[in-house]
């Protein structure tokens, strides 16, 4: 039924559990899988200064990379080999939520899969959710994974 999965991955243990459950129904439907990360080069209001703009940069780049290597490793063990892509927002651009559906439609992905904190009342308020905001925008089916 899903011949390309989307993963959305930022390293965090519930997206971890959304590895896992695409590389299992990857390995069930013969799948093929695209981890993808998304960072925002915007800086953080305060924390960065002109000076040493080019050093955040230059870090995010890094660590996403590194989200990226450590998600495949994951997806390795299950006896699939994904595609990977990093997708740098800079400037005024669409939301985190925006760019991974984005990236479903050009792909183009059967299914995207992302973890989901399940913050409900206040907090949900306040930090807002990516998995959320997908699911609004999505034009292919979305997969939340629930963390424990």
């Amino acid at each position: 039924m899903y011949q390309r999965i989307l993963v959305a991955v930022d390293g965090s243990p519930t997206s971890d559990l959304g590895i896992r459950e695409a590389s299992m129904l990857g390995a069930s439907h013969k799948a093929a899988l695209r981890l993808v990360h998304i960072i925002d080069q915007q800086p953080a209001f305060g924390l960065v200064t002109p000076r040493n703009i080019a050093a955040y940069q230059s870090g995010l780049r890094q660590a996403g990379e590194q989200v990226l290597s450590d998600a495949m490793a994951a997806v390795c063990k299950s006896g699939l080999q994904p595609e990977t892509k990093l997708v740098v927002l800079d400037g005024p651009q669409p939301h985190i939520y925006e760019a991974i559906a984005k990236e479903g439609d050009f792909w183009p992905a059967d299914l995207i899969v992302i973890g989901t904190h399940g913050r409900r009342g206040f907090r949900r308020l306040i930090l807002g959710s990516v998995a959320e905001g997908l699911i609004r925008v999505a034009t292919k089916p979305v997969l939340l994974v629930r963390g424990e």
